[in-house]
């Protein structure tokens, strides 16, 4: 077997990367992901093969062959796990295991592992534990009995350090009560994002792929203080900090979980009402590491997340990130506006703000106003120019409450209580 050796520090975790390339994806960009995510979770990659394959043998993944030729590169060295590029049965990790002697993993539960280390909020702890029982339940064949010996490590890991649960049934209860918790979260934040909605409050999400910038261009917009480092999903839990655009208008700005290539579908529902700030916002800006070779790829994935959560139709500024990087900039196919900055620098910034204050709908207030029973008609006006919230008949007319763009309250203000 052709191993690429990668050498690194010594560190707790020491993993061989496994990937079959079927043709149908970019394995070797697949695989460099995985490399990051591997490192991100605290291990080091002591070597990595890509087995090419009509598609991945039910038995071992890679094959006989190249299993033979993995267990003794594993007996050779001092490799602590196997991590593949791909979701594996529980027969594919008990053959792997048992021909190579330590513990192996697959992307999905590797990405789970990194999500369980980095939630910070208890909203985000429960979308977390909730998705790794949900992958876990149904793979546990096999597993339960070498996963309750292990001390720790990758795979084994819950939020907060704890021990992931490996009995069916207290899987199962504990999965009724995360989810009964879930709710009563999803509930609060609708409450929340109704306050906004009947305050005027204007907001933009910030979207886009792992380690694109967006916490750094977070922070450099508003001073928010958002965890930023070179690692992939650094930030986890949505974080939203008020944003005076140049034309001194206030809005809500919301940071959101970074998304990878093929993100697990257990991670998109787990985090879908995370993921639905962007749902909630009136702009949404989709960051993009422009010195990378995947960027015009990083930005379809994200348009594609972005409308499986209902968010076709809404203004899209395509953000340019670390251009400092890239100097000579390619034109990526992006769709809808787009902006080449640095947050690291403060390059483009000014620009930046200026397209969001653009895209964003014409200014708000919530007003109550008094309308004559002469102008009756002015309330079908009023839902032209923005939202009726509530209207009660008086003895002096119909008391309105009221959103709706200023220009209009202003040739309308002698009826404003």
């Amino acid at each position: 077997m052709e191993l690429t050796e990668i050498k690194s520090e010594n560190e707790p975790e020491k993993a061989v990367l496994i990937s079959v390339d079927t043709g149908d994806l970019d394995a070797e960009a697949s695989m460099n992901e995985l490399e990051e995510l591997a490192k991100t979770a605290g291990a080091v990659v002591l070597a990595s093969v890509i087995q090419r394959r009509e598609a991945p043998s039910p038995a071992s993944y890679i094959g006989s062959g190249r299993l033979a030729e993995l267990a003794a590169f594993c007996a050779a060295n001092p490799a602590d796990i196997v991590i593949a590029d791909g979701e594996l049965t529980p027969v594919q990790v008990r053959n792997i295991e048992d021909a190579c002697g330590v513990r192996t993993v697959d992307r999905t539960t590797l990405i789970l592992d990194i999500f369980a280390a980095r939630a910070k909020s208890a909203e985000g702890k429960i979308q977390v534990e909730l998705a790794q029982l949900k992958y876990m339940l149904p793979r546990l064949t096999g597993q339960g009995k070498s996963l309750s010996r292990l001390g720790g490590g990758i795979g084994t890991r819950g939020p907060g350090e704890t021990k992931l649960e490996t009995d069916r049934r207290h899987i199962r209860r504990r999965i009724e009560k995360l989810n009964d918790n879930l709710e009563k979260i999803k509930k609060r934040r609708l409450a929340t994002h109704e306050r906004r909605r009947k305050n005027a409050v204007l907001s933009a999400a910030i979207v886009g792929y792992t380690n694109a910038g967006k916490s750094t261009l977070m922070n450099r917009l508003t001073n928010a203080g958002v965890l930023a480092e070179d690692k992939l999903f650094a930030t986890l839990d949505p974080t939203a900090r008020k944003l005076v655009l140049p034309d001194g208008r206030s809005i809500m700005l919301v940071d959101t979980v970074g998304l990878v290539r093929r993100l697990p579908h257990e991670l998109v529902d787990a985090f879908r009402s995370t993921l639905e700030e962007a749902l909630w916002a009136d702009v949404i800006l989709n960051v993009c590491d422009a010195s990378s070779p995947e960027c015009a790829e990083h930005i379809r994935v994200t348009n594609d997340l972005l409308s499986s959560l209902g968010c076709d139709g809404k203004p899209v500024i395509h953000v340019l990130n670390k251009c400092d990087l890239a100097p000579q900039l390619l034109d990526y196919p992006v769709i809808g506006a787009s902006i080449r900055i640095s947050a690291k620098t403060g390059y483009g910034i000014e620009a930046l703000l200026n397209e969001i204050a653009k895209a964003l709908p014409a200014s708000r207030r919530r007003v109550t106003l008094l309308i004559p029973f002469t102008h009756a008609g002015l309330s079908a006006e009023l839902r032209k120019h923005g939202e009726v919230l509530s209207q009660t008949y008086t003895d002096d007319g119909i008391k309105t409450d009221v959103i709706a763009d200023v220009g209009f309250l202003n040739k309308i203000s002698e009826y404003i209580l």
